[in-house]
């Protein structure tokens, strides 16, 4: 009798290939949901870092200001700031504004010296995107506390409060000297009938008008 070889079969062989093709798609896209995730994750939390890294930047901005904060309540808030000693391009003191694009709803930092609010053709300034899709922008001032209130489509706000903030110093303003005007000469009390004497001018004398005498009025030779 021949003995039989043990060995897989055609069938049992195309069997094992289609599982094993089937085991390998559902890792392939157990591998691709997973990398799918991991992207949504990490740029999640990218975004999350730029949030964070604005909020601190906001709130350096004010707290190394001068106090002269010039807050304007449009649809938006429009935070500027003269002179702050953060700064995000190595500048000894800058001027940084906060905007928000009305077209793409992003929040900006504009940081550079001397310009202003719409911007000239001749000024340079470094602009920065801070956050995305913003939907509420708005400062509060009381004396030394400021108050920012941050919010994004769809998220809860962000607010968080600055205190010792120095409060602007009012410049009083300056009086006006009086020109120097030479005083009228004044009479002396009791002397008013006498004549006032001007620098320059020869004193005025009276002619004598002379007495009659007791025999009749006096005779011209």
């Amino acid at each position: 009798m021949l003995k039989r070889r043990a060995a897989f079969t055609l069938i049992e062989v195309l069997v094992s290939i289609s599982l094993l093709s089937l085991v390998l798609l559902a890792l392939y896209n157990s591998v691709g949901m997973l990398r799918k995730s991991n992207m949504q994750l990490f740029s999640y939390l990218e975004k999350a870092e730029r949030e964070k890294q604005g909020t601190e930047t906001l709130f350096l901005d004010i707290a190394g200001s001068d106090g002269n904060l010039t807050i304007r309540g449009d649809e938006f808030a429009r935070l500027c700031l003269e002179n702050t000693v953060n700064s995000l391009h190595e500048l000894p003191s800058a001027k940084v504004c906060w905007v928000v694009s009305k077209e793409k709803s992003l929040l900006l930092r504009s940081e550079g010296n001397g310009y202003k609010l719409p911007l000239r053709s001749e000024e340079r300034v470094a602009v920065d995107a801070v956050m995305e899709n913003v939907d509420l922008f708005r400062v509060y001032r009381q004396k030394s506390e400021v108050l920012i209130v941050l919010r994004q489509k769809g998220k809860e706000p962000i607010s968080f409060l600055v205190q010792g903030v120095p409060e602007p110093v009012k410049k009083k303003p300056k009086k006006k000297k009086p020109k120097n005007v030479k005083p009228a000469n004044k009479r002396p009390a009791g002397n008013r009938n006498q004549p006032v004497k001007t620098p320059g001018s020869a004193p005025k004398t009276t002619p004598a008008t002379p007495s009659p005498s007791p025999g009749g009025p006096a005779s011209m030779k």
